[in-house]
This record gives structure tokens, sequence and C-alpha cells, in this order.
């Protein structure tokens, strides 16, 4: 499978809504919120095969302490295959070195993220204040 994965902010607002909606995400019922955060992200991942978005990711940063990565999605057609760890693996070369890198993960994506070295810090417990229904 040919798949380009880059630090891309190229991207339209249709195939970026039709990927969150492939994975049933809230945000895609935002595009006038979604799309300025993803441009406004210090980091944007794309993986596209035959030039079709198929995978989407971002980063949000200090630049030299602290790394979170909010969004990372995948086609599900395409999940299981390789893409979200070649973007993944991307935005960490990018962010080696960096005190923390974080993600919130829930379901399946938890053992997804322990295979790529991420574990719960500590004691802590996640939290937050959503708008969104998809968690």
């Amino acid at each position: 499978m040919s798949v380009i994965v880059e630090i891309s902010k190229e991207i339209e607002q249709d195939e970026v809504i039709s990927l969150y909606q492939a994975n049933e995400w809230s945000s895609a019922e935002i595009p006038e919120k979604l799309i300025p955060a993803l441009l406004n992200s210090e980091t944007l991942v794309t993986a596209r095969k035959d030039g079709k978005l198929i995978g989407i990711g971002n980063a949000i940063s200090d630049g030299h302490l602290v790394v979170y990565y909010p969004h990372m999605l995948v086609d599900p057609n395409y999940q299981g295959l390789g893409v979200g760890r070649m973007m993944m693996e991307l935005m960490q070369s990018k962010y080696r070195g960096f005190h923390q890198q974080m993600l919130t993960a829930d379901g399946k994506d938890v053992e997804f993220y322990k295979a790529l070295g991420f574990q719960r810090a500590g004691k802590t417990e996640p939290m937050w204040v959503y708008a969104g229904n998809d968690h």
C-alpha cells in the first residue's frame, strides 16, 4: 500500500469533514471551528493514498517542553494497516526529546498508543470539560 504521510497543512474542508464523519467524531458537526483549529495547530500530519485524505492528526505544543496530540484519525477502511503508526511516528520524531508527550485515548486506542510507548502517568486521571458526545 503506497501511503504518503507528511507534515502538511494542505487540507480541504470537505475531505476533513468526511474523515471525521467516518470516525463518528462530533467535531465534524462544527467545521467552522474544526478547520481553523487544525490549521492553527503547531503541527498537522496527513496521510494520503492516491491523493485521498485517509488520516489526519495534530499537535499543540509550547515548542520546547510539552506537546499534546488532541486528534489522530484514520479512515476506518484503512485502520489496522499501519497508517496511524506512521503518522504518530512522524509526530514523535519531531517532538523527540520533549519532557512530556501527552494524549487522551479510550477504547481500543489505548493499546495502540501503549505500543508506541505511551503509558498512564503515575496516578493521574484524565479530566476535561467537553462539549462533544462521542466519548
